[in-house]
């Protein structure tokens, strides 16, 4: 049976602008990190893409090494949206990143020009599109000048290959050298996605200032710290949970009794305003003004369900941030 949507789906969603840009993305995008790859199956990745676009997610991110193995995150997203997505392909943004090693030899890293059209080539291919509408330089590379890998991101753009530019892992002095390029080339740079969740807050120590001068909106990767800001770990490590995959980022190391301790205290004020401990971590990263949305990643459509949830409750009491931060300092 072909897919059909869910009618009421823009009715569930809300949508911020992305920076001084005229698009718009959904405060809750899905990321494909994880969970997407030929290692995991392919029905469950099929069901969670159409879990999300039937509550709004517009946002599907990829990037060239998803998987594992690499590229097939980006394949069995193509095949998905070949086969069921196409019909609403001017419904969705799309996003691919390069910046990490893909291929063997000198030219399957980093940032220079060749890498990250042939690399930008490649995944047009994967997935089965004509254009991407975000691609990002997805780390800096200390060697290649950055006036080059922006000369390569203007070229993308205005050879077709993708409407807008962002930047993924770019401290502030790094975001704003870019952004000065990008502004003489007249190239749309709109969007910068780093790493932000309670465990991880980098991006209040200068980065969200340069957004906020620059124009540029926010997507945050991480918001759950790979899960560890859930109610998953409070008793030990489930099987079925990213610390025991063997293909996950997240080790078993990381679920400290410290960290399980803060999680705990969260917990108790995630109940307290009606929320999973997980709805109220990405609620937590949408209160900055200069997030536009928050990536999360999921293991089963009934994840991406409940993490949704977490609109229903955006705003915190000046007394629950105060908790908060007591319990994070």
């Amino acid at each position: 049976m072909p897919y059909n949507p869910d009618a009421h789906r823009y009715d569930i969603m809300h949508y911020r602008r992305c920076g001084r840009s005229g698009l718009k993305l959904p405060v809750v995008s899905l990321g494909l990190w994880h969970n997407f790859g030929h290692v995991d199956h392919f029905e469950n990745a099929r069901a969670m893409i159409f879990k999300a676009f039937d509550l709004g997610i517009t946002h599907f991110d990829l990037a060239n090494n998803y998987g594992p193995p690499p590229g097939s995150a980006e394949e069995n997203f193509g095949r998905i949206f070949r086969n069921d997505l196409k019909p609403f392909r001017d419904e969705l943004v799309i996003s691919t990143k390069a910046g990490w090693p893909m291929w063997p030899g000198p030219y399957g890293d980093f940032g220079s020009r060749k890498y990250l059209i042939a690399s930008l080539d490649q995944s047009l291919k994967r997935m089965g599109l004509d254009y991407v509408d975000i691609f990002y330089h997805h780390r800096p590379d200390p060697e290649t000048p950055l006036h080059e890998t922006a000369l390569a991101l203007d070229h993308i753009v205005h050879s077709g290959r993708a409407l807008y530019v962002g930047v993924s892992n770019y401290n502030p002095r790094q975001t704003t050298d870019m952004a000065k390029i990008l502004k003489k080339l007249n190239t749309p740079f709109i969007i910068h996605q780093p790493k932000y969740n309670m465990f991880y807050r980098n991006i209040e120590s200068g980065l969200t200032d340069v957004l906020k001068r620059e124009g540029l909106g926010c997507i945050v990767f991480s918001p759950l710290a790979q899960g560890l800001l859930t109610d998953k770990y409070l008793n030990g490590i489930p099987n079925d949970s990213r610390a025991a995959n063997p293909h996950g980022f997240l080790k078993s190391e990381h679920i400290t009794g410290e960290a399980i301790e803060k999680v705990k205290k969260l917990s108790q004020i995630a109940n307290a305003r009606g929320q999973s401990m997980a709805q109220m971590a990405v609620a937590w990263t949408l209160r900055l003004p200069e997030i536009t949305s928050a990536l999360i990643g999921a293991h089963t459509p009934a994840q991406i369900e409940e993490l949704i949830g977490a609109l229903e409750h955006l705003d915190f009491e000046e007394r629950e941030l105060r908790e908060i931060e007591a319990i994070l300092a």
